[in-house]
């Protein structure tokens, strides 16, 4: 057996596309601006505290399962 096809292609009409749509162009070019903005943007790294951070969800948790005081 042959891996080539012998079928002759379907004729395209005017109306068939044959790339992506326009917006799935779009939204990849636009993933990579913002992540290639997010990677280059200089900002300082902040220590989170222990009251800002996930401490206080987990201490809640722990009281509601009655592991905490």
């Amino acid at each position: 057996m042959s891996a080539v096809s012998s079928r002759p292609s379907a004729p395209r009409g005017p109306g068939v596309r044959t790339g992506p749509p326009w917006w799935a162009v779009t939204l990849a070019v636009v993933s990579f601006v913002v992540l290639l903005a997010v990677m280059t943007a200089p900002s300082p790294a902040h220590a989170v505290s222990a009251s800002q951070g996930l401490a206080p969800v987990l201490e809640f948790l722990a009281r509601l399962v009655g592991l905490g005081g």
